[in-house]
């Protein structure tokens, strides 16, 4: 069979897989063994003869001694997959070098040279998609982390930075488009029917930001005007036929410029700017200085093909990799190690920009949604890490949530303690300071300290020290005195098992319940282990609101009654705040379930009341918009619930969480009912009403379809056929698809008929598929991964198909199934895509924290991974460490 388009049964033999000799460990490479490097290269030169099966690579590199390296006269040139045409030395073709590993050494005497390269590629042979590779007919890059050493050799690390010059040549007809970083500076055509095209980056720039993309593609064309009055010319490239679905992440762009201008002070600094849209790409996007390239998810968007969703990721993503441009490109990072420098910068920028683009209190929910559910899980599991790792074998691994989302709430938190004019003053500093140079993060946070007049000495922890910190809070009140004490924890961690007091700002607000108000805000920062701070003036206990807005990404326990938490889902005015009460309400509710305890019934029906008064008074209140009354409707994960506990059964999880949303939709079902209803009466459009009205709608039908499940198929299937946008056709196949009713098979066939050949939405029908609550999922998804439509080679495809199956209902079904065909998964993927194999890991990692049983079939999958020979080093240092 061919293992591109069939992935089941990858292990021909598992007794044999089960018996090989481990693979040896990769070396690992520490933080604290930095040096810098021994010489810099100022200037690069590249020639590239382009062919899909063969391109040929030229390299003059202008190579100089570095003054703050060690003095040695060798010349390290990193490669990968490489073997060296030939090699000169200040223009005469030497014999004198040798290999060391997968790298070229030199030996230098004196200060300066000039250094020639030429190898060979294969670009359609690169199923990793790193380097130079071939995406349907098109050639383009991808060299963040380590890509660029599998185009050339070269000291591939970001501390060295080079001005780029790159001439490019090929066949006309199958390249028509030639564009690589910074400006255009020459093009012709040959007599031989090739072309050629030169560019010129001004902008020194670490060889990860190089990027190449030659292919027959169409533009969208824009141009944006700067605060100094520059012309920039803007352009989107797509392969022919998509244009019309590029205008939103235009406008996504062109705002993203305004805003950096606004808030940041920051103008683009060329006078051209590309996007490239590929079908064929390990991540969201890469911001190559000048030529972003950017997975056609997130450029590509219509109302029949896109939904809400999409249309703000989209925006997002077009922001951060635009953002880059400074917190990335003109300040870059020092080492590896320093990735959050840019990425969590990167990600608070454009968390911010889109807050200031839509519904602020909605975006504050969604990426609070998102830490939860995928970081605090990576701080609590066996790949736990901070945001500056010590170490690594494999850098690939460590773009996690941690780096980027965790990264971000750190500065965040800098933000709210230092205040938004005194951060933008500091940051100012920052890139003044650091601009053109590969710096650190405790450079950033120098900045921030000498340019807000901060103290951030205690805080630097957050940058050493890896897990989720819990907050135990306590209220008291006596003699007109509310007494509010704080405990903190930092729970052990691999390699850290003992943790020291974290810096927590918390912002908090103490209600008065008789009127549901309280008298202002007010900013409490936790440094010790514990601490109590009194707030005088009240008659009775008042009601308390912490963690207002998220401002520390901590685990609350605050110990509250169900009543003080139906107060605060209905009068708190801090958004974020408001929602937490609600969710709140659940976790407490179904941990008591779960936890192994006893719950007599009557406190069983009382929490379930609470929560279905609070859900009501959401559904009934006139004053919220439909929006933020769909992040309030949402229960919380699967995920996020089996971290309240040390120990977790996603069985009995699932069945407890089932229940109650069934109890509510039964409970609730004339007022979701009518909800639907008045919701589908919206017009389509982009404004906030109308995408919150989409919102409710779906979220109506995911309670009446766990309650009442006929009426909610009958409701889901004449959205599906009155939908005349992606957003309510993909959430009424949502419902049905987890749902046992023929309506089921004839909207998915019908759903695939319409969208046949476009393959980003062909994702979708099979994420709804396999991430559904449908009692034979399992199989599905087995049948699905036999489609003709189904391929390992495309990480679109395989995310589609299999990261939705994580999810806890089908991923721990009885006898390990689902955790056998992630593992089968991986090791089919891993000789193909190292990269995307190994984020699959982390699914089978959380084994200590399930229930015996599984447990014990997630870490025999586990040791099946391990056994198996020439495990990439991706996954071997995901399992290695999933298992120590």
């Amino acid at each position: 069979m061919d293992i591109a388009s069939r992935p089941a049964d990858p292990v021909t033999n598992p007794e044999a897989a089960d018996a090989a000799t481990p693979p040896q460990a990769p070396a690992t490479i520490r933080r604290e063994d930095y040096q810098p490097p021994a010489w810099l290269v100022p200037e690069t030169a590249l020639h590239f003869t382009l062919g899909l099966d063969r391109t040929q690579v030229r390299s003059a590199l202008q190579v100089r001694r570095n003054p703050a390296g060690d003095g040695s006269e060798t010349l390290r040139l990193n490669g990968d997959g490489l073997v060296p045409a030939g090699v000169w030395i200040d223009g005469e073709e030497t014999a004198e070098w040798t290999i060391d590993g997968s790298d070229l050494l030199l030996t230098l005497p004196g200060d300066a040279h000039e250094i020639g390269i030429a190898t060979d590629i294969a670009p359609s042979a690169n199923t990793q998609l790193m380097g130079l590779y071939a995406s349907n007919g098109m050639l383009c890059t991808q060299c963040e982390a380590e890509g660029f050493r599998r185009i050339t050799f070269f000291p591939d690390r970001p501390d060295v930075l080079s001005v780029y010059s790159v001439r490019m040549a090929g066949d006309k007809a199958a390249f028509p488009v030639l564009l690589s970083n910074g400006n255009c500076t020459a093009s012709g055509d040959n007599a031989d029917g090739t072309h050629w095209a030169e560019w010129h980056d001004p902008w020194p720039k670490p060889s990860y930001l190089f990027a190449l993309v030659a292919g027959d593609l169409v533009a969208n064309h824009d141009s944006f005007t700067t605060m100094s009055g520059r012309q920039v010319d803007l352009n989107i490239w797509v392969r022919d036929g998509d244009q019309d679905r590029t205008h939103h992440a235009m406008q996504a762009l062109k705002d993203s410029m305004k805003w950096d201008e606004e808030v940041f002070g920051r103008e683009y600094d060329l006078d051209l700017f590309n996007i490239v849209a590929v079908a064929d790409f390990n991540m969201g996007a890469m911001e190559n200085k000048g030529l972003n390239v950017f997975n056609t998810r997130y450029i590509l968007a219509d109302p029949d093909t896109a939904t809400d969703m999409d249309y703000d990721g989209i925006e997002g993503v077009v922001a951060h990799e635009y953002f880059h441009n400074w917190s990335g490109n003109r300040v870059t990072c020092r080492d590896w190690f320093q990735l959050s420098l840019k990425e969590g910068f990167t990600v608070l920028r454009d968390q911010l920009f889109s807050q200031d683009m839509g519904s602020a209190a909605v975006k504050r929910i969604e990426d609070v949604r998102v830490l939860r559910a995928a970081q605090f899980p990576e701080d609590s599991g066996p790949l736990a890490h901070p945001i500056r790792p010590d170490s690594y074998q494999e850098i690939s691994n460590f773009y996690t949530a941690t780096v980027y989302n965790k990264g971000a709430e750190v500065i965040r938190m800098m933000r709210t303690m230092v205040g938004a004019e005194r951060f933008r003053k500091a940051t100012d500093l920052y890139f003044d300071r650091h601009d053109g140079q590969a710096a650190t993060c405790e450079d950033f946070v120098k900045a921030i300290e000498d340019g807000a007049g901060a103290d951030l000495g205690q805080f630097r922890l957050w940058y050493a020290q890896a897990g989720t910190p819990r907050v135990e809070a306590r209220l008291s009140h006596a003699d007109g005195v509310a007494t509010l004490t704080l405990r903190q924890t930092v729970p052990p961690t691999p390699g850290q098992a003992d943790k020291q007091a974290m810096v927590i700002p918390l912002r908090l607000a103490l209600f008065d319940r008789s009127t549901g108000q309280h008298r202002g805000e007010e900013l409490v920062i936790l440094h010790e282990p514990q601490a109590e701070f009194s707030f005088a003036g009240f008659a009775t206990r008042p009601v308390l609101s912490l963690n207002r807005g998220f401002s520390a990404p901590v685990a609350i326990d605050a110990d509250q009654s169900n009543a003080d938490l139906v107060f605060l889902a209905a009068h708190d005015d801090d958004p974020f705040a408001r929602y937490e009460a609600m969710q709140q309400l659940v976790v407490q509710h179904l941990i008591a379930l779960v936890s192994g305890g006893t719950l007599c019934a009557a406190d069983r029906d009382a929490g379930r009341e609470a929560i279905g008064q609070a859900l009501a008074a959401v559904i009934d209140d006139p004053a919220l918009d439909d929006l933020m009354r769909g992040e309030l409707m949402i229960l919380p994960g699967e995920t996020y619930l089996g971290e309240q506990l040390l120990v977790a059964d996603p069985a009995v999880i699932h069945a407890e969480r089932e229940g109650l949303k069934a109890w509510l939709g039964a409970q609730l079902k004339d007022r979701l009912v009518a909800l639907h209803h008045r919701a589908s009466s919206v017009p389509y459009s982009l404004a906030a009403a109308a995408r919150g009205a989409r919102k409710i709608k779906t979220q109506a039908l995911v309670y009446l379809a766990a309650g009442v499940p006929d009426v909610a198929a009958q409701l889901a299937a004449q959205q599906f056929d009155d939908a005349d946008n992606m957003t309510d056709r993909q959430g009424a196949l949502m419902v049905l698809a987890g749902l046992d009713t023929p309506l089921r098979e004839v909207k998915l066939a019908a759903f695939h008929q319409r969208y046949a050949g476009n393959a980003l939405v062909i994702d979708k029908w099979f994420s709804l598929q396999a991430g559904s609550l449908h009692p034979r999922v399992v199989d599905h998804v087995r049948a699905l991964s036999q489609h003709p439509d189904f391929t390992l080679s495309n990480p679109n495809r395989v995310r589609a198909l299999y990261m939705a199956f994580t999810a806890p209902h089908a991923f721990h079904a009885d006898g390990g199934v689902g955790y056998r065909m992630i593992a089968d998964l991986i090791l089919a993927l891993d000789p193909i895509n190292p990269q995307t194999a190994a984020r699959f890991v982390a699914s089978l990692g959380r084994w200590r924290r399930i229930e015996p049983v599984r447990s014990a079939l997630m870490r025999a999958e586990l040791e099946r991974i391990a056994a198996a020979p020439g495990l990439s080093k991706d996954t071997f240092e995901q399992v290695s460490k999933s298992l120590g």
